[in-house]
């Protein structure tokens, strides 16, 4: 099988407003991620990653901090300009690294040209390119349906100038695109090829199972919805496919925002949608080895084989997992690094979240910084570079007031630190991104369960270049690993998680994991 770039790298999402800010506004931009880009790739140290993620930089008044898009085709001051995106794109590529960007089809801003054209009159050549509708009999929304943002409401706005509601899945400021209509559906394939020409290698699609929904509109029921994944969703996404597949070897990879992964894989199986579906099952799963050990199953059982899969534990959109599933006193951090080896480590390709190769926990916000409408701050703090005590509060992300608080810790999480730190995450980032680039076993390799203590997720990858056990504990105390099936007498430990583990020549059967520790582990 012939493996593409997408399926053997591993991905960084770059959130742009939080990762480094260059101008001292307090808002991480563009250049800033050019001055950084040494952490990531090309250099002595870097953590070597394949591809980038950019998170929304187009203009937007930012209700929803850039998912409400105002231009599609312009970068927004705030994060530089459109000569900034082509430098860091070039720098990228020269290091020989992928970009992809977030492309958001099921809405634009209240403050895009379209929908001010849309919202002018009835008669407006662009009424049909959203979707208005008139009042429910008592004089309410049209239909039951509900933003997503729970703080919200209905998911309908009243237009006093036109006396017509407007659709919006999330935030008024959202009002959703016609995808019913193919001039808007044509508009909206023009500004993909607007950013393949420039160059970028994909995108993600933002909220991909929200764009189709029942067109007659009819109220959501117990157990069947009809404003999401609805199925002309997926001709929809053929026809997108189609406009990717017009240039060589980019990659669509869609935010399918489901609990149901039959559902999920539904946008993968045929081949001809999306290359890869972020798997929100997965990151809504308890720390718990049996409940994960059940979800990777099922994926694989329902996933066709030519199906890859795209693992993720953080993104700007969840609380980071030092924090989600810290248990007791430096729990966090361990499996934070449990959590890196686990999805760096399943067969698929794995998406690393800024700040996540330094274990950081979700940020401490207090309430008069909040921003977000629906509570995620926290995970979208900016990152720390330098030790405060040496540069200021602003911790080498800005030289200005950063846009939110840090996380309370910077002196001691900072890249500053830990990189002059061999038992830190960023450390052991480094070498597990390292020795999953030196690895086919890893990379493209095979993968099987294999029986072992219930508290444990044990799983062989065998390649090429040979046989690899990962194993990780899901308590934070010591477990014998007791493998149920005969591997072979000796092993020995590519990686672990824990910095003091010194002992590198094991006896198969009688392993034991240090408190939420993750191994790597050769096989004869």
């Amino acid at each position: 099988m012939q493996h593409h770039w997408w399926q053997q790298g591993v991905v960084y999402q770059i959130y742009p407003r939080s990762f480094a800010d260059a101008n001292g506004d307090g808002i991480g931009d563009l250049r800033g991620i050019i001055e950084r880009f040494d952490h990531l790739a090309g250099a002595d140290g870097a953590l070597g990653v394949n591809a980038i993620w950019l998170s929304p930089f187009y203009p937007s008044p930012m209700a929803d901090f850039g998912y409400d898009v105002a231009d599609y085709i312009d970068v927004d001051p705030l994060f530089g300009t459109l000569a900034d995106f082509d430098e860091l794109l070039a720098l990228a590529h020269a290091r020989g690294v992928k970009v992809l960007i977030d492309w958001v089809p099921n809405h634009s801003s209240d403050r895009h040209a379209w929908f001010r054209e849309s919202r002018s009159a009835r008669s407006s050549p662009k009424r049909d390119w959203y979707v208005w509708r008139d009042p429910a009999p008592d004089g309410g929304p049209p239909n039951n349906w509900r933003s997503s943002f729970r703080a919200v409401g209905p998911a309908w706005t009243l237009d006093p100038h036109t006396g017509q509601y407007y659709r919006h899945t999330f935030m008024a400021q959202q009002p959703d695109l016609n995808w019913d209509n193919p001039a808007v559906e044509a508009a909206m394939h023009d500004v993909l090829r607007f950013w393949l020409d420039r160059g970028v290698d994909g995108f993600r699609l933002d909220a991909i199972n929200t764009f189709a929904k029942d067109p007659e509109m009819r109220d959501n029921e117990p157990g069947r919805r009809h404003d999401q994944d609805w199925p002309t969703i997926h001709d929809r996404l053929r026809r997108v496919r189609a406009v990717i597949d017009e240039y060589e070897d980019r990659v669509l990879v869609g935010e399918v925002y489901l609990r149901d992964l039959r559902r999920v894989v539904a946008y993968v199986n045929s081949g001809d949608q999306l290359h890869l579906a972020h798997n929100f099952v997965f990151v809504h799963l308890p720390w718990d080895a049996a409940a994960f050990r059940a979800s990777v199953g099922e994926f694989e059982k329902l996933a066709e084989p030519a199906v890859w899969a795209a693992w993720f534990l953080e993104n700007h959109d969840h609380s980071r997992v030092a924090s989600r599933y810290a248990a007791a006193p430096g729990s966090g951090e361990r499996r934070a690094r449990a959590a890196l080896m686990l999805v760096c480590s399943l067969r698929g390709t794995p998406f690393i979240y800024q700040g996540e190769e330094l274990g950081l926990p979700d940020a401490e916000v207090a309430p008069d910084r909040v921003v977000d409408v629906d509570g995620r701050d926290p995970e979208r703090a900016p990152i720390p570079w330098r030790r405060p005590s040496v540069c200021g509060p602003g911790a080498g992300f800005t030289t200005g007031e950063p846009w939110l608080a840090l996380v309370a810790d910077a002196e001691r999480l900072c890249v500053e630190a830990q990189r002059e730190a061999p038992a830190s995450t960023l450390s052991f980032t480094r070498a597990l991104l390292a020795t999953r680039a030196r690895l086919d076993a890893l990379r493209i390799g095979s993968q099987r369960p294999v029986a072992a203590d219930p508290d444990a997720l044990c799983f062989l990858r065998a390649g090429g270049d040979g046989r690899l056990l990962v194993a990780i504990n899901y308590t934070s105390t010591r477990l014998a690993l007791g493998l149920r099936e005969p591997l072979g007498d000796h092993g020995t430990v590519e990686l672990s998680t824990d910095p003091e583990r010194t002992e590198r020549e094991l006896t198969l059967d009688s392993i034991v994991l240090s408190p939420d520790e993750g191994l790597i582990i050769r096989l004869p």
